[in-house]
């Protein structure tokens, strides 16, 4: 992802990394003919920020251990953006979780904490202890390792899961992807009568059903329902009423469409719908 690929950080570990497979389909046999005796780990790695589709094939996790531990050659997958919960149950594509992975059998598991996981920035490893404390002991350990302040951001996040309503409810990633269609139409109209007080004739705004994209290296393609807030200038252009919305103070982030500005309510607080049309209003003003 962004500027770095994985095998770019393969060889900057001074290791030999050997494709197999292709890139629709790839079977167990493909890692099977690959060994050789310098063979010293299976790598397989989520594709959890693109999709590939059509005639397509994928070796199961679990498979792969099986043959790990056939060829005794510990199995690491690399997940991307990491997720705690199931999202199907929520009405959204079902991605590996955490668990899924380490209960099939995975020597190491490295994902995100930020992300799905909606925490702060880091890299996290889990896995077989054995394996774990053989990383622990590398002398980059202590040069890697998160400060304090990450450590504190990260457990206060994860203590949220001990409860998942409470984890949807609380941290900000979860809670917009997984919100009801009907609760983002109210917060739509209630940002539109805002909105349509402060600015007045300044500019046209209306509701439209229109869809977000969750991105941050998830959930290729999809798209969630949404209801969004559509504006038309009346005395600049579109492109001039985002920039200056996105250099405001706080910075307001909208995008464009068919030459008209879009607010979508999905990543909108409560809190901070008088500060969005304070901040139009004022931008419109002073043209």
């Amino acid at each position: 992802g962004g500027s770095f690929r994985i095998p770019d950080v393969m060889s900057k570990s001074g290791c030999i990394l050997k494709e197999v497979g292709t890139t629709n389909r790839t079977h167990l046999r493909d890692y099977e003919n690959a060994v050789s005796d310098n063979t010293g780990l299976f790598l397989k790695v989520h594709a959890s920020n693109y999709k590939i589709q059509g005639f397509t094939a994928n070796v199961a996790l679990k498979d792969l251990v099986t043959l790990g531990k056939e060829k005794k050659i510990p199995v690491m997958e690399d997940l991307g953006s990491g997720t705690l919960i199931d999202f199907s149950k929520y009405g959204l594509p079902a991605e590996p979780t955490i668990a899924d992975s380490v209960c099939s059998g995975a020597d190491v598991v490295t994902f995100s904490g930020d992300k799905l996981l909606g925490g702060p920035q880091t890299g996290i490893i889990v896995g077989q202890k054995e394996t774990i404390d053989q990383i622990k002991k590398n002398p980059l350990t202590r040069a890697l390792r998160i400060d304090k302040l990450t450590l504190a951001a990260l457990e206060s996040t994860l203590k949220l899961y001990r409860d998942e309503e409470k984890a949807i409810q609380k941290i900000p990633t979860l809670r917009m992807l997984t919100m009801p269609f009907k609760d983002i139409c109210k917060k739509a109209d209630r940002l539109f009568k805002t909105i349509k007080e402060d600015i007045g004739t300044l500019a046209d705004i209306d509701v439209a059903d229109m869809n977000s994209r969750p991105g941050g290296g998830s959930f290729p393609e999809l798209d969630l329902a949404t209801r969004c807030i559509v504006i038309q200038p009346e005395n600049m252009s579109v492109s001039k009423l985002e920039i200056k919305m996105r250099l405001s103070t706080p910075a307001i982030i909208g995008r464009i469409e068919d030459n008209k500005y879009i607010l979508d309510p999905r990543t909108i607080q409560t809190k901070q719908r008088h500060i969005i049309s304070s901040t139009l209003a004022k931008i419109l003003v002073e043209k």
